[in-house]
């Protein structure tokens, strides 16, 4: 489960692993009552109805059929695995992976020097800016060589790109045409992750598998 943060207009979101929604659920039930409505939204949004007037709205990370029970539906659904590929890029290094479901199936991190910043001025300055230009378009251009050696040869059945780190690094490296298999499933919002290392790529499925959720609680009742 994600960290709960306040949600704009009231309420509060949180991300919760499809695995523990039907508990989460039922702690839900618990603290406010029997579900009096669940209604499919435009979006494909389930927004459920409490009987203390608790408002749940539950976003499933990828796209699914609605059948008739539809929170049923929706628990089975989001339980689905679906074959994901992860492109990190930060300034020196990168991490790129294929996930089938929570499991990586492949995976490549890497990195490059960039010269830090530089105190000095005139000519050191421009020539330490053009050095560091220089050194910053190789981290790309290595970043698009191990997007096209391993995530490449996935892009057919992967369901969804994620990408996480400098966004206008990420954005160079897909800017690549030979990515352009892999660029047109890129999926928003950005994964908040740090360093591009094996550990921090091994912890994205909890970001971009997780249910997305908005509760907003009656004004006379404390969070829980």
């Amino acid at each position: 489960m994600t960290r709960a943060r306040p949600a704009a207009g009231g309420g509060r979101t949180l991300g919760v692993a499809p695995e523990r929604l039907g508990r989460w659920l039922d702690g839900v039930v618990e603290r406010h009552g029997a579900f009096h409505e669940v209604v499919l939204a435009d979006d494909g949004a389930l927004r459920i109805t409490c009987a203390d007037t608790t408002t749940v709205v539950l976003r499933a990370p990828f796209p699914w059929a609605p059948g008739p029970a539809l929170l049923t539906t929706f628990t089975a659904a989001v339980r689905q695995p679906h074959r994901v590929a992860v492109l990190l890029v930060r300034r020196g290094r990168w991490a790129v992976g294929v996930f089938d479901g929570p499991d990586l199936v492949v995976s490549k991190v890497d990195a490059r020097q960039v010269q830090g910043r530089t105190a000095a001025g005139g000519w050191s300055q421009q020539r330490f800016a053009r050095r560091r230009g220089h050194q910053t378009d190789a981290v790309v251009a290595h970043a698009v060589e191990t997007a096209l050696r391993v995530l490449l040869p996935h892009a057919g059945p992967v369901d969804a790109l994620f990408t996480g780190g400098d966004r206008g690094l990420v954005d160079d490296v897909l800017a690549d045409p030979r990515l352009a298999p892999l660029a047109g499933k890129r999926r928003e919002p950005a994964l908040d992750v740090g360093e591009p290392t094996r550990a921090v790529l091994l912890e994205t499925p909890k970001q971009f598998r997780a249910v997305q959720v908005h509760i907003v609680e009656p004004p006379d009742r404390s969070p829980t």
